[in-house]
């Protein structure tokens, strides 16, 4: 469970302080790709993406995360300059249309960049800072929060058969020298979160083992932890369903989670989601 009191837990994003109380935050999915695993082409168009922008955040989502590339397991990389197409005008819409904090998912600095002076307050990088070298000058220019996300690979070549000795552990150690690495590089360590990675270079046994030591990695690093867990392809492997049939485990999966101490967590259908967190935690709450 997590410690109110633990000092782990204090995320600073923009002017805010984000903490997790009884429940985990949520920071809802904006994808706008044609290509994502699982919606991709729903939002791909400026209007439609922010309107469901702003539905995430009517939902009660805590943090809005705009991505404009896929990165599902063999997902073909796009320019900076479609990236960017995709995703500055959704960000400067929803930062004049709603005060719920704006995170870009993105790997490349001059996205980051952009998306950052357009209203965005958190830079959300699947490669932890590591995949384009100017990416940890911009977040500490802007003094951004940010995201450092474990990934073995790249999104072309993470399921070929990821090994580890001990994935809780490298995964841990990892999260811990980009703490490090960022604070080198003028980062505020109040500003930084961390994600294990579900699915960015693990199989479905090393995602089990990350899901179910959320707690151990969270007090390892020392700071909190977000998991993004939403429909992604180890559900099919413990449900033996297709990916528009994983919302039922994406939500058992979030409960579990919730009891494993992370303090966010990415998920695509934020209301469903806060739903059944709030009846699991009014549950839990009258119990011995």
């Amino acid at each position: 469970m997590t410690n109110k009191s633990d000092g782990y837990g204090d995320w600073k994003v923009g002017v805010r302080v984000l903490r997790r109380d009884d429940i985990p935050l949520l920071m809802g999915v904006l994808n706008v790709t044609p290509d994502s695993f699982s919606d991709g082409g729903l939002h791909n168009q400026t209007d439609t993406a922010v309107a469901h922008g702003i539905q995430l955040a009517e939902d009660g989502a805590d943090v809005i995360d705009v991505g404009g590339e896929s990165t599902r397991p063999g997902a073909v990389s796009v320019d900076v300059a479609e990236e960017l197409s995709r995703t500055i005008p959704v960000v400067r819409r929803l930062a004049a249309q709603t005060d719920i904090p704006l995170s870009i998912d993105t790997t490349k600095a001059e996205v980051a960049r952009q998306a950052l002076a357009a209203g965005a307050v958190i830079v959300n990088d699947i490669s932890g800072l590591t995949f384009d070298p100017d990416m940890m000058s911009v977040c500490a220019e802007f003094d951004a929060a940010v995201c450092l996300m474990h990934i073995k690979g790249t999104p072309q070549s993470m399921q070929q058969n990821p090994v580890y000795d001990d994935a809780v552990q490298e995964v841990a150690e990892f999260l811990q020298l980009q703490i490090e690495a960022c604070k080198r590089a003028g980062i505020d360590a109040a500003r930084i979160c961390v994600d294990p990675g579900i699915g960015f270079g693990k199989t479905a046994e090393h995602n089990l083992s990350l899901m179910q030591t959320t707690a151990q990695i969270r007090e390892a690093v020392g700071r909190p932890i977000l998991v993004g867990h939403s429909r992604k392809r180890f559900l099919s492997k413990l449900l033996g369903r297709a990916v528009e049939e994983r919302d039922a485990g994406t939500v058992g999966v979030s409960v579990a989670l919730a009891q494993n101490g992370a303090d966010f967590l990415r998920v695509h259908d934020v209301s469903v989601t806060r739903d059944a967190l709030t009846a699991w935690n009014a549950v839990r709450r009258t119990g011995p």
